[in-house]
């Protein structure tokens, strides 16, 4: 058994004895035959529950018109469908959200340089002028 195998055997370990706590027998259910009951675990990272309180606690008042690929959809569609998020809009900007934090220093460098082009432009106009 890989490393991998053993982190899952673990989780899965973890959630089958919080569900345990609650009257629920995972194992019990997994192992369900031909029309019983099946069971959709659903693991939401901590994190991204964090994000969605934070969402929520500000507005989301600025509209963005975006296309996606089937796949992206699909993506969303299971966010929605896990009840993680209310919508895929929701969805949508939980992780533009998220995105922009996992690249935060590389948008800070961005913004910084067009500081730079923008005082560059000020001052070549302002030495133009005379």
């Amino acid at each position: 058994m890989d490393e991998k195998d053993q982190i899952s055997g673990k989780i899965l370990e973890a959630i089958s004895s919080q569900l345990a706590a609650l009257g629920i027998d995972l194992n019990a259910m997994c192992s369900a035959g031909a029309g019983e009951i099946k069971v959709k675990a659903i693991c939401v990272v901590p994190d991204l529950g964090d994000s969605v309180k934070e969402m929520a606690d500000s507005p989301r008042d600025q509209v963005v018109m975006v296309r996606v690929d089937q796949q992206s959809a699909a993506a969303l569609d299971c966010w929605v469908e896990s009840g993680s998020v209310k919508s895929r809009s929701e969805a949508a900007a939980l992780f533009i959200r998220e995105g922009l934090k996992v690249h935060s220093r590389e948008l800070g460098e961005l913004e910084d340089a067009l500081q730079e082009v923008d005082s560059a432009i000020v001052l070549h106009n302002a030495s133009t002028q005379f």
